[in-house]
């Protein structure tokens, strides 16, 4: 698998190269939200997406949690300020669906501040839809066992303590409630325009490729049809979210 996951790795990072210039060269706006269990892969699946890619022309996004100032505002509005300009491809590392999932289970927002989101979050992207920003939503998910051993080797790895935040800590004890919410917010934020893309991610490599696969077929970008690698996805590994 390890010579086979490196070279098919490799040609779909020579087609997200080919998409930026695209991108660049035809001033398209582009977002890649990651959500998903603590654990699951979002990180690493970034760094593979944008290893070779020009950082003047990309961004990787991760907000701290918001000050009492920026709580004062609209729930959007900062993140608002980090949409894709043009020519730019924005990665956000966790996004405004912490509202959704994280901060409800946690008691970190009020009950009609998650039901105005609710509301509110199809509205928002139905705008950014119409106004030409390809939008992706990838929901990275991963069996309850698998997220105890990875948590608990980020616990006893010195490299990867940095990474346990208190939601990680409460991950485990509170999954049904993860999962009652997740649930929910796909009930409610599923649509044609913006659908929720969901990629099982107890095989952290199946779950890059096939991601990084996801977004590739459905840009039709200059030098597509050279590309050495296949744009069909497993659906045993990615699924569009279906009620």
């Amino acid at each position: 698998m390890a010579d086979s996951y490196k070279k098919e790795l490799r040609q779909l990072q020579e087609e997200l190269v080919k998409l930026q210039n695209w991108v660049q060269q035809t001033n398209q706006r582009i977002l890649i939200i990651f959500e998903g269990r603590d654990a699951a892969g979002k990180g690493g699946a970034i760094r593979r997406f944008t290893r070779f890619l020009n950082p003047r022309a990309m961004r990787v996004v991760a907000l701290p949690k918001p000050t009492d100032h920026q709580r004062g505002q609209w729930f959007f509005q900062r993140y608002i300020k980090e949409l894709p300009g043009p020519g730019e491809i924005i990665f956000f590392d966790r996004s405004w669906y912490n509202r959704a999932v994280v901060e409800p289970v946690m008691g970190f927002c009020s009950r009609d501040e998650y039901e105005r989101f609710l509301a509110q979050v199809p509205q928002v992207e139905r705008l950014l839809f119409e106004d030409g920003i390809k939008l992706f939503k990838l929901w990275f998910s991963i069996d309850i066992s698998v997220q105890k051993n990875r948590l608990s080797d980020r616990a006893n790895n010195p490299l990867k303590q940095w990474k346990l935040s208190t939601t990680d800590m409460e991950a485990q004890r509170k999954w049904h409630d993860f999962t009652r919410y997740k649930e929910n917010m796909f009930k409610h934020t599923h649509r044609d325009f913006s659908p929720w893309v969901i990629i099982k991610g107890n095989d952290k490599q199946k779950a890059r490729l096939e991601s990084m696969r996801y977004v590739l077929s459905q840009i039709d970008y200059e030098g597509k049809d050279t590309a050495a690698v296949s744009f069909v996805w497993d659906p045993k590994i990615l699924q569009l979210y279906a009620e």
